[in-house]
């Protein structure tokens, strides 16, 4: 028996040794490739480190979200509950004079709201979280608008902080130690994995799903939330759009996601999308140091995501790994 257990968890450290020499060698091979084509403005150490401030700013909205795309649903009012919890952070610490922590509260306190919604409505209008998140989508973008009164929102300079590498990596790390303890040592996690698992065997099990698909929204909606305070920090400002314009917004959190669902089996899906992030904004720089057209930026990147969803869903179809 001792032995049997020695090689489980022998074959546990392996694969996730495995899948952490995969994501290097992806990382590696993407940043060799650029800078052999353009090494005069790409892949220094200052520019490694701005990637990855980059890619945390995504990564730390991104891990929440997993917890919302493991189960099987999706979310299109991404870059709408970004830009309205960032105006909402802003106008609190400026407006109204608190500071760091109206910043922080109005921010993660928004984007769990916009979760909350959302989630309310998927499960009361059982109708696929794709439609439901569009038409929020476009809810929140009015909403963005009305609350901004059509205004840019100006972080002050003495509230960005959280744009600095050292702030991104402080509330980033708290961001990725929150999502790991709720992931892998609450009843959060478990249902989580379980409902995504098999739908109809939870609800035979006696878990609540629509309460944690609710709780995913709205678990996500915070962490992007924490996104928000990133961005505005690092960019200094926000703007409110209409028309679907935010989700621009969507694409890289969701890149990241697809990263932890496909190395999931390794047992590493925080960790595969922390690195994934920076792997994505190695390519999405790197095609701006070549100056390659955006069409061209487009559809490489789009030809990737189709090699990660089918690897992701030949992979993780069917498994329960923790």
């Amino acid at each position: 028996m001792e032995s049997v257990e020695k090689t489980k968890k022998t074959g546990k450290i392996n694969g996730k040794a495995k899948g952490y020499l995969i994501l290097a060698v992806l990382v590696v091979a993407a940043w060799a490739v650029f800078k052999i084509l353009t090494p005069s403005n790409f892949g220094s150490p200052a520019n490694l480190l701005s990637y990855f401030q980059a890619g945390l700013m995504a990564a730390t909205g991104a891990v929440g979200f997993y917890f919302v795309m493991v189960m099987g649903m999706f979310d299109f009012s991404i870059g709408a509950n970004i830009i309205l919890s960032a105006i909402v952070g802003c106008i609190f610490a400026s407006k109204f004079g608190m500071g760091y922590f109206g910043l922080v509260i109005g921010s993660l306190v928004t984007g769990a709201l916009v979760g909350l919604v959302n989630g309310f409505l998927y499960t009361k209008l059982r109708i696929p979280s794709m439609i439901v998140t569009v038409g929020t989508a476009l809810i929140f973008e009015s909403v963005a608008n009305f609350v901004a009164n059509g205004e840019t929102q100006t972080l002050p300079d003495n509230l960005r902080w959280f744009g600095s590498m050292g702030g991104s990596i402080v509330l980033a790390a708290v961001a990725f130690f929150v999502a790991y303890i709720l992931l892998n040592y609450t009843k959060i996690g478990t249902y989580t994995y379980a409902i995504g698992s098999n739908e109809f065997v939870a609800k035979n099990m006696g878990i609540n799903v629509d309460k944690y698909k609710r709780i995913a929204f709205i678990i996500s909606g915070a962490f992007f939330g924490a996104e928000a305070i990133l961005s505005i920090g690092y960019g200094s400002s926000m703007v409110a759009v209409t028309g679907m314009s935010s989700m621009s917004r969507n694409f890289v959190p969701t890149m990241g996601c697809f990263f932890g669902l496909a190395f999931r089996k390794y047992g590493i899906p925080l960790q595969a999308i922390i690195i994934g992030e920076f792997f994505v904004n190695i390519i999405f720089y790197g095609f701006i140091a070549l100056g390659a057209p955006t069409a061209i930026q487009d559809v490489i990147t789009g030809l990737a995501l189709l090699v990660i969803i089918t690897v992701t869903t030949r992979t993780a179809k069917g498994e329960i790994v923790k």
